[in-house]
């Protein structure tokens, strides 16, 4: 398989650059996910990094290559999403509680 050096910025990795696995279409995964031991025994705890661009080509506005940043909420933004799925919702959001504008 092939590897690909990327850049992570921000959070506990910041600055290092690591070899990261390439998938089957050339790209490294949009989310990368590290499992830090937890000192006392407990469970361990998981950095999230997520996927940017490095760069654009001047001439084709192309990625020039793909760079990690750090996301401290480290949510699920990756699930697929299909065109008939039902949207994400918030936890703790109940139904109803947006402005209804349709009367003014």
């Amino acid at each position: 398989m092939k590897s690909q050096d990327t850049l992570f910025v921000g959070g506990p990795l910041d600055g290092r650059v690591l070899p990261i696995l390439l998938g089957p279409t050339g790209h490294p995964p949009k989310t990368y996910r590290v499992p830090v031991p937890d000192a006392a025994g407990g469970p361990p705890s998981v950095l999230v990094y997520r996927r940017v661009e490095g760069g654009r080509s001047k001439r084709l506005g192309l990625p020039r290559g793909w760079k990690y940043e750090y996301d401290p909420e480290g949510d699920d933004g990756g699930r697929l999403r299909w065109p008939w799925s039902k949207p994400h919702r918030t936890p703790g959001a109940t139904p109803g509680d947006h402005a209804d504008t349709a009367d003014e």
